[in-house]
């Protein structure tokens, strides 16, 4: 079903709904995990962890695994990237398979000049209790939510850490659950756009050029955009929830979703200490290690990509670093990839963990995934578990108490 403006009232049905859902009713047992009182997750894109740490062109990288303390057996939940940031912060893929742009709740069907049929495979935004998509350990070819083509015998673990079948999901996220419990979010997205409404049924890329922008800005026969598409909303797993679109809570609408810079954007707040429980930090395409997409040779080549990313979260760290948040209580770093963009190699990704509190440079060997980074947020927020974060597979993950 397509969520147009008409169907808004259905969002009540959320809470008639949600009991039959998977959430669980009281606190995750933090175990050993300490109260948090700021978390900073920054998310990467597209790399193995053997690609980036120990890499020349990530010197920040690896000695923060080094220094810091990282997991050497982390994985991504499938493929392709958007379901990994759902999975990240909502426990679920929500039935979603693809990286495509959204029908929005508030403003209408999608179109995007993106790439020429973009809206084709168009997902509808969340907003009610449903059924997931089962994700395989090890896909066949052309499996794995119908994301992963490769020849040869599958690597095991291409796809997830387990087998995980479909679930009936709650249609929420961790900033959701923060709100509800008097907490706070906010979701940093590089390169936002600057200049009319951030999410108008339109398909943003940056700033300066977006899917408004004239048909002359694009190829006539290429289906990709001649300029950099710097910022896309499949990196921003919050938008995709039609309560959040419709803003009836501005602790949970889009004014939580800012850019690094400018009036409360990740530098100013930095600088001022004024930060929220829950940091979600994205850098742009050309600093997350993704690739631009475009044709203007701006980050296209694979070791500079690496490098420019290094640089980047090198800045955002010592910026958090820098700031009174830092030292308000239990701070955490998680500096994460999505998934390791549908290679036929075990889907395991850098996770690191800089923490303010404990015994610095832990190596963990324990088989971690996304699921188990929620579950640990959640433990340390004191909040319930959600949807996957939920299954006893889903383990509290020890380079956070140690």
């Amino acid at each position: 079903m397509k969520l147009a403006l008409a169907g808004l009232a259905s969002l009540a049905l959320l809470a008639s709904t949600s009991a039959f859902a998977i959430e669980g009713s009281t606190p995750v047992n933090p175990g050993m995990i300490p109260h948090f009182d700021h978390v900073f997750v920054i998310m990467l894109e597209n790399h193995l962890k053997d690609q980036v740490i120990g890499n020349p062109a990530a010197p920040f990288l690896t000695q923060e695994a080094r220094e810091a303390g990282q997991s050497r057996n982390f994985y991504g939940v499938g493929h392709p990237s958007l379901t990994n940031y759902l999975e990240v912060v909502g426990g679920s893929n929500f039935g979603i398979t693809n990286d495509f742009p959204l029908n929005w709740a508030v403003f209408g069907p999608c179109h995007s000049n993106q790439y020429s049929n973009d809206c084709n495979g168009a997902v509808d935004s969340i907003f009610n209790q449903g059924q997931d998509v089962a994700t395989p350990a090890t896909a066949p070819s052309g499996g794995c939510n119908g994301q992963l083509s490769f020849t040869g015998a599958p690597t095991p673990h291409n796809c997830a850490l387990r087998d995980y079948a479909a679930i009936m999901f709650t249609p929420k996220t961790i900033a959701h659950q923060l709100v509800e419990a008097n907490m706070t979010f906010k979701d940093y997205q590089e390169s936002l756009p600057t200049t009319g409404p951030r999410v108008d049924g339109v398909y943003y890329s940056d700033g300066t050029f977006s899917n408004l922008s004239p048909r002359s800005f694009f190829t006539s026969n290429v289906p990709t955009p001649v300029v950099s598409q710097l910022y896309v909303t499949d990196h921003n797993p919050f938008v995709f929830f039609a309560d959040l679109q419709v803003g009836s809570n501005p602790l949970l609408s889009e004014a939580q979703i800012v850019d690094w810079t400018g009036v409360g954007g990740l530098y100013q707040d930095l600088a001022t200490g004024s930060v929220p429980n829950l940091s979600f930090i994205v850098p742009n395409k050309c600093h997350d290690m993704h690739s631009s997409g475009g044709q203007s040779n701006t980050c296209t080549e694979q070791q500079p990509l690496i490098a420019q990313s290094d640089a980047a979260v090198k800045q955002v760290v010592t910026a958090i670093k820098s700031s009174t948040a830092w030292t308000t209580g239990n701070s955490v770093i998680v500096i994460v990839a999505d998934e390791d963009d549908y290679s036929n190699s075990a889907n395991r990704v850098p996770f690191i963990v800089d923490k303010n509190y404990g015994t610095p440079g832990f190596q963990s060997t324990t088989a971690y995934d996304h699921f188990s980074l929620l579950h640990t947020l959640e433990a340390g927020f004191g909040l319930p578990c959600l949807n996957n974060a939920c299954d006893a597979s889903a383990q509290l993950i020890d380079l956070f108490y140690h």
